[in-house]
């Protein structure tokens, strides 16, 4: 289009964005675009945005987040969450120029990949973006209310005397409190053990995340004495992949591997559940990737199932 310019968004496009979804959607998402304009400001290398302005004015935009490491995957990769044209500019190629922009500055900081999530029944989203060249990637969304875990009780032993007349739930057994910043060290030791990677960048990025800028705190850490042998790390969000509900999130789950089959993460997302349950969050997700049947066993022997939707990824070009 003559007169199209694209650049970086910019903290004082926020009304103008916050207009168009309302357009786009149907309902206000201020809130949640607030936040993520609070943190692209923070954090502008942990984001690469695109504004597409025709004479001056505002008309389509994207957002990626850059991540390494969520829901077991490795490699960095850019994961759009955000894209929208103004409806008065639609079918002129906007949403094509942003996405192209996002690509390349993709590749221009070096990310293999660009991922994003859409609800496999949003026809003109799987159109823009098969057209785009995206294709299914390895992996899928599943999801689970947030009603309790099915708990082993433990009684009290018969001679322990009346006064021990009370049951234990397994989430009882450990102590679990909320993860903080200075549990960072522990978290990545844990990792490393996993991993057998340093990966401290990216947990100093998602430290920031979880304890920051999402809108509430849930995310927790197994202590045994002294030490944090099991943590969980989600967010509760509104708008992400134009989601209209409060769902929160895990993408990030790890228990030392000396502490295996100890119930340690049976414990971190047994309380996690109650904790959403308490805040009125309805709904869990989390991402497994096909090659990772232990976790999907995992999350799948407590409630989880597929959700429609779909994740897709392209190597930017």
């Amino acid at each position: 289009m003559p007169g199209l310019t694209l650049r970086p968004l910019m903290q004082n496009d926020l009304d103008r964005v916050a207009e168009i979804e309302s357009r786009i959607v149907g309902h206000q998402r201020r809130g949640f675009l607030e936040k993520r304009f609070a943190a692209v400001a923070a954090g502008t290398e942990s984001f690469i945005t695109s504004a597409a302005v025709q004479d001056g004015n505002l008309v389509g935009y994207a957002v990626a987040r850059l991540q390494d490491g969520e829901f077991g995957t490795s490699g960095p990769a850019a994961v759009l969450d955000i894209i929208g044209v103004d409806p008065d500019f639609q079918g002129k190629g906007l949403g094509t120029a942003v996405m192209a922009d996002i690509e390349h500055q993709s590749k221009t900081k070096g990310i293999a990949a660009v991922r994003t999530q859409i609800d496999w029944a949003d026809h003109g989203m799987t159109r823009f973006f098969a057209s785009a060249g995206f294709s299914l990637a390895s992996g899928r969304v599943i999801e689970r209310d947030t009603s309790p875990l099915s708990e082993d009780v433990v009684r009290a032993a018969p001679n322990a005397g009346p006064e021990a007349d009370w049951v234990m739930l397994e989430r009882d057994r450990v102590f679990i409190r909320s993860l903080g910043e200075d549990d960072m060290a522990a978290v990545v030791r844990i990792d490393r053990k996993l991993t057998g990677q340093d990966r401290s960048a990216y947990y100093a990025a998602k430290f920031r995340e979880v304890l920051d800028e999402s809108g509430v705190r849930v995310s927790l850490a197994v202590v045994e004495d002294g030490f944090v042998t099991g943590f969980i790390m989600a967010r509760v969000d509104f708008g992400e992949f134009g989601k209209v509900e409060r769902t929160a999130v895990i993408d990030t789950i790890g228990v030392h591997p000396g502490f295996r089959r100890s119930g340690v993460g049976h414990a971190l997302l047994s309380q996690l559940l109650v904790n959403l349950a308490a805040l009125q969050v309805e709904t869990v997700q989390t991402q497994v990737s096909w090659e990772h049947t232990d976790l999907q066993r995992f999350f799948q022997t407590r409630g989880f199932w597929p959700t429609q939707m779909l994740v897709l990824t392209k190597a930017p070009h």
